[in-house]
């Protein structure tokens, strides 16, 4: 994996990990109280609403389609912030409903969403500092220096032995 170059470090979310995180979520979110429905942030926000949704039996679930980022000059995870598109929006001012994220990182998109649904609970599994001020409930928090893999953003392959000749990851290379 390759770290964006403003990035210092990388963290890899597991499955297991989103999964664990998504129920805690859900458990903060049902302490807050009932909720009409889900709008999920597309794409990130898709799979954490869909948990979040089955946690909390909530059968109404839509989405607000908005792009933000775009391939970097390097490709891959390299990835540049731009302006903001709607693809497809809502209706309402999100009275009643939870809005959905992955994670909120510079709070560009964050912003530009509550704006658009000033009265939804926005909540998010991750944040980091200069997009934290913006959501009303997150699960863990990162530096802003951190780069992070979601488990739909990498691949499992199988890793020789250090003794076949395999490369150690990590630690203090």
């Amino acid at each position: 994996m390759s770290t964006p170059s403003r990035y210092e470090d990388e963290i890899v979310i597991s499955w297991a990990e989103l999964h664990r995180d998504a129920r805690y979520l859900s458990e903060l979110l049902h302490k807050i109280g009932t909720w009409k429905g889900i709008i999920a942030i597309t794409r990130g926000g898709l799979v954490p609403a869909a948990l979040v949704a089955r946690e909390l039996e909530i059968r109404v679930v839509d989405t607000i389609c908005v792009a933000s980022y775009g391939a970097g000059p390097a490709g891959g995870a390299a990835q540049s912030q731009g302006s903001i598109q709607v693809l497809k929006g809502v209706a309402g001012d999100g009275d009643g409903f939870l809005l959905i994220d992955d994670l909120v990182d510079t709070g560009k998109t964050a912003q530009f969403v509550r704006q658009l649904l000033p009265k939804a609970h926005f909540a998010t599994l991750y944040a980091k500092p200069a997009g934290r001020p913006i959501v009303d409930t997150c699960v863990k928090e990162f530096k802003q220096s951190k780069w992070i893999f979601f488990p739909w953003d990498i691949d499992y392959t199988f890793v020789k032995t250090i003794k076949d000749g395999g490369r150690a990851t990590g630690g203090g290379q």
